[in-house]
């Protein structure tokens, strides 16, 4: 047999040694599988296929030494996992800015523009767009290493996501192996794992037959089957997978393009949407989407609209990222499925810092594939606006296709004598009295975390929550139990739990008792940007606690830091520094900290740092290959502690590439546009001093 992708198959004998054997079966399966999965087209029956994988996967079970990392073998799933590992993204998957409305894909056009030096009057010059679909499931890295799978993991926060390698492997349409003689050193792939309709409508019906719970859409299935800990389930799911970008890429050259990108990948086996376009100008952007909006039902999956991309890399570097989101880039979306339903009451929820977010309660209506009984009002202005009262039907939209809203009420149909709503004057957990600050839109309970129960759960949970204090176990049902039973207080208090007060809880027995126990245990070490952001304080998200810990070094430091001192923070501007001087002027928050402190809850000493004065200061840095000594994390929180950025690619606006062992094309890329590259010695002397 012949093979065009895999190479030459070897000549067929009686003396076929078992090694050449399983290599020949290993191309003749991965050959039939990319003409069944990606290619759509196969060419022998299901049952011949079904033998010759029977044959290879005896002969491994014979000789194990013959199975290789690609084997196809490994589709049908492994042992199962105790749970995921963590995966720190060598470039962060950060997410997309969204456009609803004609006038913000015109919005983005205009930016692009300006920041490519294309002027208002210039009409003659449009950009060229890349459009691909926005897939409606979840985003997924795929490392090569030197042309073999070597891992996946989830988007996760954008930075750390989860590691779903083997269950990946089970998705029969990804490649184990690139199909190329070339291979790059690294290659991470960028794309979004989904489940077709069909393969949906025919789980469901497994599901019904077996008495199982039938899953709400195809993303909350192909989610759910992604994230078994048994990779044998997944492989019994059938899910799909498209890829849409890159992350790193070493030991090759980068395409021109990002249509070029993705007819490269496509070379390789892996596959790519052939809903696609390449286009010019806004109103060629537009007239595109409307095409695909019309055809939407009639696609095989599920999509929630569009992405525009600048189809050149060069003038992607150019426009270069804002916040968390790429200027080159916008998903326009989908106008949000609607659907009527009834008011059955209005309550309010309370937040962690005391929010008062009235909820609509509804009766259940089926809209954006989901079925909705709650929507939220956002606040008391907006349910003024909008006129929503008990008893009325409304207008239910799934805002971005994620959060259920009330759009509007329908007047006509509104009952006799409704009332119009008013907020409570009291906190219907707690009972103290709902005020609202003049400058915000948002009223709040007044009762704080001490007296209000609500609020103490929401800050028990944040504490506990990954990116905090990450304590697996304590997770919302527990706490609810802690704080119903006076059992926990502040966070203080998790420190003090004992086995017995853990396993006398619902659901719980002498082992999970155990591990919650292990588990806080394990969390006493932290570091102190993650110790700060567990606190709560009010508009403190990670990226603040983090420039707090390395302006301030300590947290002594940090409570006794006027507001005067903390302006000259980083991003810290006069609505943050007053919230963090009111958190620390309440005792009982300082007296939490010491209580914390008290229990064993420990970090490594950071040395403070003038982030405005240091080496690094306002200069951005790229790594890429292998360093010496340091990991890229190491090596990254050691620029960044001397006031530098650490970026994922190399552009005009980089000011130093450190580079290590296997550099690949961002050490080239450096050189042709002469910026300073340095060795990690030369980075750690810069470091030092």
């Amino acid at each position: 047999m012949q093979n065009d992708l895999f190479g030459a198959s070897e000549p067929v004998g009686q003396a076929e040694s078992t090694e050449v054997l399983a290599k020949r079966l290993r191309a003749e399966l991965n050959q039939h599988g990319y003409n069944y999965y990606t290619l759509d087209a196969p060419t022998i029956p299901d049952a011949e296929y079904d033998k010759l994988f029977k044959q290879l996967q005896t002969l491994e079970e014979q000789y194990p030494e013959l199975k290789t990392s690609d084997s196809p073998t490994l589709r049908v799933g492994g042992a199962p996992l105790p749970e995921f590992s963590q995966v720190q993204h060598s470039v962060p998957m950060l997410s997309l800015n969204n456009g609803f409305e004609d006038e913000d894909v015109f919005a983005f056009d205009r930016r692009a523009r300006e920041g490519l030096g294309l002027t208002i009057a210039d009409t003659t010059t449009e950009i060229e767009y890349a459009i691909d679909l926005k897939f409606d499931g979840l985003a997924i890295n795929l490392r090569y290493v030197n042309g073999v799978f070597a891992q996946a993991a989830t988007r996760g926060d954008g930075y750390t996501g989860e590691d779903v390698t083997e269950n990946i492997r089970t998705i029969r349409s990804i490649p184990l192996r690139l199909h190329t003689d070339k291979p790059p050193a690294i290659l991470d792939v960028r794309g979004e794992v989904l489940m077709f309709k069909s393969d949906f409508d025919r789980l469901n019906q497994r599901q019904r037959d077996a008495g199982g719970k039938e899953f709400a859409n195809p993303r909350n299935a192909a989610a759910g089957s992604l994230r078994q800990l048994d990779s044998k389930i997944t492989a019994q799911r059938s899910l799909r997978f498209f890829a849409y970008g890159i992350g790193s890429l070493e030991g090759a050259a980068l395409p021109a393009s990002h249509r070029e990108l993705l007819e490269w990948y496509r070379e390789m086996g892996i596959p790519v949407c052939e809903e696609k376009a390449n286009v010019r100008g806004p109103q060629e952007l537009l007239d595109f989407y409307r095409q695909v909006q019309d055809k939407r039902s009639q696609l095989s999956y599920e999509i929630d609209g569009v992405v525009y991309k600048v189809n050149r890399f060069d003038l992607q570097e150019r426009l270069g990222f804002v916040s968390r989101a790429p200027r080159f880039a916008i998903a326009h979306k989908f106008p949000a499925e609607e659907a009527l339903t009834t008011v059955l009451d209005i309550e309010v929820q309370v937040g962690r810092t005391g929010a008062i977010t009235p909820v609509a309660r509804l009766a259940p209506v089926f809209v954006g594939g989901v079925t909705v009984t709650n929507a939220t009002l956002h606040n008391e202005e907006e349910i003024q606006r909008k006129d929503v009262r008990v008893g009325d039907t409304v207008i239910v939209r799934r805002a971005g296709d994620v959060i259920p809203e009330v759009v509007a009420s329908v007047l006509e149909k509104r009952p006799a004598q409704t009332e119009i709503f008013r907020l409570p004057q009291a906190c219907p957990i707690c009972g103290s009295q709902i005020v609202k600050p003049e400058d915000e839109a948002i009223a709040r309970c007044s009762g704080g975390a001490i007296k209000c129960a609500a609020q103490r759960k929401g800050a028990l949970f944040h504490f506990a929550s990954r990116k905090a204090l990450n304590i697996e176990g304590l997770g919302e049902q527990l706490i609810e139990q802690l704080v119903d039973k006076n059992v926990v207080v502040t966070a203080a208090d998790f420190y003090k739990l004992g086995l017995m007060a853990l396993a006398e809880l619902d659901r719980m027995a002498e082992k999970s008792a155990q591990n919650v126990l292990d588990a806080l245990e394990v969390s006493k070490s932290t570091t102190l940007p993650r110790f700060i952001y567990a606190l709560g304080i009010r508009h403190v998200g990670e990226s603040t606690a983090k420039d707090l810990a390395l302006h301030f070094a300590d947290v002594e430091a940090l409570m006794a830091a006027n507001e005067e001192q903390l302006l000259r923070v980083n991003d810290v501007g006069p609505v943050v520094a007053k919230s963090i001087v009111s958190y620390f002027a309440d005792a009982l928050n300082v007296e939490l900290v010491r209580q914390l402190i008290a229990s064993g809850v420990n970090w490594p000493k950071i040395e403070k740092v003038d982030l405005s004065t240091a080496v690094f200061a306002g200069k951005t840095l790229v790594l890429t290959g292998t360093l010496p000594s340091l990991s890229r994390e190491q090596a990254s929180a050691l620029i960044e502690k001397h006031g530098g950025k650490v970026s994922g690619s190399v552009s005009k606006k980089t000011h130093f590439v450190v580079a290590g062992e296997d550099a690949g094309s961002k050490l080239l890329k450096a050189r042709e546009l002469g910026i300073t590259v340095l060795s990690e010695e030369e980075l750690l002397a810069l470091c030092a001093g």
